[in-house]
């Protein structure tokens, strides 16, 4: 078994650019890490190209034995733990990562005849008007799965869905959830109203309640953290709602009120059994 050691091998040299967000769309890779991560991958069927393993860490155990037969069907390569520690991103590290094939489909949907990629059978469907910070990004697209729906839009603006906290944060969501990423996200949220979609947007000037809207065939367009949703995308909104608060503060965190709002969709359907 051969295990890197040498910093200017050219594959660690690869595993190292991974973390640029250029070098990762030019690849339509990126990394994962962790063990249970990695079992989600597996799991998933998602497409694994090879596994990184500290060798150090194999002699060690520190990796289970169950994993170790999964991922022993894969191209694995071997590192040292020096070379490892230099490929890591989290402080404590153990032993394992992996390079995977995107499943986002990057593209430029304009024309209606464009936005076949989207799933018409879901009741709803969660739009991301340039949320910016990469921990929100990955919770709202692990509280995406978590009530069943298997695709989001995102704008052009948003934070890079493979950004390795947005993976990290995802618990394996990134997997199962596709990532429709809009070159104009107004164009296509036009589109899908033709598809007999309502765009129901998140403000402060309303006096609508989130929970008197009827959670069928919507688009729930979440805005940025400091911005909310941009003026263009309001304009075009069917309905405007905003979270009661009894206290004083006056807005929430943004994957707060996404899940706020995507749980009420979840009472509605439950309550409709």
């Amino acid at each position: 078994m051969n295990v890197i050691s040498s910093k200017n091998n050219e594959f660690v040299k690869h595993i190292k650019k991974l973390k640029d967000k250029k070098y990762r769309d030019l690849n339509n890779e990126f990394i994962i890490e962790g063990i249970k991560i990695i079992e989600e991958a597996i799991n998933e069927n998602a497409k694994i190209k090879q596994i990184i393993i500290c060798d150090d860490c194999e002699k060690t155990s520190s990796i289970p034995k169950e994993l170790m037969y999964e991922i022993a069907k894969y191209e694995c390569v071997y590192v040292t733990n020096q070379i490892f520690e230099t490929l890591t991103d989290v402080k404590n590290p153990q032993g394992i990562m992996a390079i995977m094939e995107k499943n986002m489909i990057a593209s430029q949907l304009k024309k209606e005849d464009e936005i076949q990629s989207i799933d018409y059978t879901q009741d709803i469907i969660v739009a991301l008007d340039d949320i910016q910070d990469p921990g929100n990004l990955g919770t709202i697209l692990r509280t995406v799965d978590s009530i069943g729906v298997n695709q989001i839009l995102v704008s052009k603006g948003t934070a890079d869905s493979y950004n390795p906290k947005v993976v990290r944060s995802t618990m394996g969501a990134i997997f199962r959830v596709k990532i429709i990423e809009c070159e104009n996200l107004k164009e296509v949220l036009q589109n899908l109203k033709k598809q007999k979609y309502n765009v129901v947007v998140t403000s402060l000037k309303t006096k609508n309640s989130i929970y008197d809207v009827d959670y069928n065939k919507k688009i729930i367009v979440i805005g940025n953290e400091a911005n909310g949703v941009s003026e263009e995308i309001q304009k075009i909104a069917d309905e405007k709602v905003k979270i009661p608060m009894l206290g004083k503060t006056e807005s929430l965190n943004a994957s707060v009120a996404t899940g706020i709002i995507l749980y009420e969709y979840v009472r509605q359907k439950l309550k409709n059994k």
